[in-house]
């Protein structure tokens, strides 16, 4: 694991500026375009080489959107990409497909993800046959290699997905993302369509092999208690944006933005005294459209803190401690920068209920 902020001298391997992604809505006979599906508005956060960085947020809030975003299996409707040092948000489709080796993509159905006409080395092999020139013979032994690596048995290479457990399935998916031997992999809800027993297992070999080959994670999920085991740092999504970003240590302990205060106080504590003696933060009213969110903040219309100024004006994603930034209006009294101390103040006022 790294540091909490990454440290200094770090270099970045994914730069995202300002990433949106509108997805248009159409009506009439003529399908005109009457308006957009804000899936992902305005979203920026950088990783470093080596390091995972978890996104998290409830079901809908853009996560998955933004991790195919910047893979370019979307194609972005503004911002910019920036991957290994070279802008991916507008390449044509020639120039992309020679940058595929170098990222890939854990997918979260197992059992949706896999070709179930295909053997378990035809899906291992197929980006070996589609990015190189490796002989029948060189590409059967980079396929063993790959299932050894991710704990699978070799004499089941040919056999077929559905003969497999949803543990299994996904380290097919596992072995068939490492094939190019990628520098980022972006792991959507890796652990979900599986069962508990198994979660933690996918996890710990996804911890092996970044440890193993130097990978660099973005692990999207909605499980904060495996987030907290796996990530470096942290980013809270939502509604399209990410209203927290944080040293993972830093977001468990004293999260700043009241979202991710209501997001941790519903993950449960395995001590049945601190179980029964913590505060719950219940959310009121529901999630907005993000086809039409609010004006300003969009957490505005569920804060339990919210002010007028809320409703009027988006808040600025600034820097509020080191390494540790948010977007609330509650830390901008002034136009400057909050200190330290004044958010850990503001942070626990809120949690408070004050």
């Amino acid at each position: 694991m790294l540091d909490a902020a990454s440290g200094p001298g770090r270099r970045k391997l994914v730069e995202v500026d300002g990433l949106k992604m509108y997805f248009p809505i159409t009506a009439g006979i003529f399908r005109t375009r009457v308006g957009d599906v804000k899936a992902v508005d305005d979203v920026t956060f950088d990783i470093y080489e080596g390091e995972t960085l978890g996104l998290v947020g409830e079901s809908g809030c853009g996560k998955s959107t933004c991790g195919r975003a910047v893979l370019r299996l979307y194609t972005p409707t503004a911002g910019s990409v920036r991957i290994d040092g070279r802008e991916i948000a507008t390449l044509d489709q020639k120039d992309l497909r020679g940058l595929r080796p170098t990222m890939q993509m854990v997918f979260q159905d197992p059992q949706a993800s896999l070709n179930p006409r295909m053997t378990v080395a035809a899906i291992i092999g197929e980006p070996l046959s589609e990015h190189t020139d490796l002989t029948r013979a060189e590409k059967l032994a980079r396929i063993y290699e790959l299932m050894d690596a991710v704990g699978l048995n070799r004499n089941f290479a040919n056999r077929y997905p559905h003969e497999f457990s949803g543990g299994q399935r996904q380290r097919i998916g596992i072995a068939r993302a490492l094939a190019l031997n990628p520098k980022f992999i972006v792991c959507d809800e890796p652990i979900a369509a599986l069962d508990v027993s198994i979660q933690a297992q996918v996890v710990n070999l996804l911890e092996e092999l970044q440890d193993r080959l130097g990978l660099t994670y973005l692990f999207i999920s909605h499980d904060l208690s495996m987030v907290r085991h796996i990530a470096d740092r942290v980013a809270v999504m939502y509604l399209g944006r990410i209203v927290e970003l944080a040293p993972r240590d830093a977001l468990y302990q004293q999260p700043l933005h009241p979202y991710t205060q209501a997001l941790l106080s519903a993950v449960p504590e395995p001590d049945p005294e601190v179980e029964t003696e913590r505060r719950r933060i219940i959310l009121t009213g529901d999630v907005p459209s993000p086809s039409n969110p609010p004006m300003g903040c969009n957490f505005c219309t569920r804060c339990p803190r919210v002010m007028d100024l809320c409703r009027r004006e988006k808040p600025a994603f600034r820097e509020l401690a080191p390494g540790h930034m948010a977007a609330c209006h509650l830390y901008n009294d002034t136009n400057e920068t909050v200190g330290p101390a004044t958010a850990t103040e503001a942070s626990q006022s809120i949690q408070q209920g004050e």
